[in-house]
């Protein structure tokens, strides 16, 4: 057997069965849908408060506008999986997961630094789009929702070869889940620990992307633009069974393979290891005011931030 066919064989046997891509789309369909309903209810609740309900048309439309493009993002990258054979779809989905790492690393990293103050940021931008008109309402609306929308919909190359509908079907009930609590939460009515929903979920996040990443790294190997397709680093299918439903668990969540080859599980250590240390840091806190000196002018109220 070749190479090559080894491979693609291997990457077959990986599909992820029916409870792992419900479970793992669905936990990816949920944080990041969250996050992205977030954003769309700090816009609403701004403009409410603001009494500038007239504005929020140019909002939906933005927000709309982000989701057409997720969902096109979505069918382009199913549509190759599905086309696209040999070497070209290996070539085309070791580029996409490797995209796909980068801009969910990134967003998560920066999520654990501004989500303090992402309600604060937001205002401040609406409010100058206010100011500026109708459609820097609709570009802000639309960037913030559709950068949450692109994220997701590259999350999901791990699942483009799965061959069925449930990848889908686990990452909209995650989203309708998300958007459920996001209203909910505008309405008063859920309560919900924002910072250790997003710590936790992010620690998911960073997993799952760790497994895209060492899949995006062994699907650049099989095209030859890596060398060290046959060093493995270890095998350990004989430990367990692997066409199990909990070895396809393991595999269609995390993306993980029991043949790693050397270079992929370099990877796989070096970011695990790397993201988890800068994500799980303190951010420390700030530090406590000194006390005001007696004076016999009246002390001043320090502003609030925003959060």
């Amino acid at each position: 057997m070749s190479a090559v066919t080894h491979a693609a064989v291997s990457m077959q046997a990986a599909a992820p069965n029916l409870s792992s891509q419900l479970l793992g789309s669905g936990l990816i369909g949920l944080r990041e849908g969250l996050e992205a309903s977030m954003v769309v209810v700090i816009l609403v609740a701004f403009l409410v408060k603001s009494s500038r309900r007239d504005a929020l048309t140019w909002v939906w439309l933005g927000v709309a506008a982000a989701v057409l493009m997720t969902v096109i993002v979505f069918l382009v990258i199913q549509f190759s999986a599905y086309t696209i054979t040999g070497l070209a779809a290996e070539a085309i989905a070791g580029i996409a997961s490797l995209v796909a790492v980068t801009i969910v690393t990134t967003m998560v990293l920066w999520m654990r630094r501004a989500a303090a103050g992402l309600s604060g940021e937001l205002r401040f931008q609406l409010s100058h789009a206010l100011e500026t008109g109708a459609m820097a309402v609709l570009t802000l609306a639309f960037l913030s929702v559709g950068r949450e929308g692109v994220e997701t919909a590259l999350f999901m190359v791990g699942y483009a070869e799965a061959e069925t509908a449930w990848p889908l079907v686990g990452l909209v009930a995650g989203v309708l889940i998300a958007a459920g609590i996001a209203y909910g939460m505008y309405a008063g009515a859920v309560r919900i620990n924002l910072a250790k929903f997003f710590k936790y979920t992010g620690v998911f996040l960073i997993v799952v992307a760790v497994g895209i990443l060492s899949y995006g790294i062994g699907a650049v190997q099989t095209v030859g633009w890596l060398p060290g397709l046959q060093d493995k680093a270890f095998d350990v299918t004989p430990w367990m069974n692997w066409s199990a439903w909990y070895g396809e668990f393991i595999q269609g969540v995390f993306n993980i393979t029991p043949a790693p080859t050397v270079l992929q599980l370099s990877f796989w250590l070096t970011y695990l290891v790397a993201v988890l240390i800068v994500f799980l840091r303190p951010t420390g806190t700030p530090a406590k005011p000194a006390p005001p000196e007696r004076s016999s002018e009246p002390a001043s109220t320090p502003e609030r931030s925003a959060t």
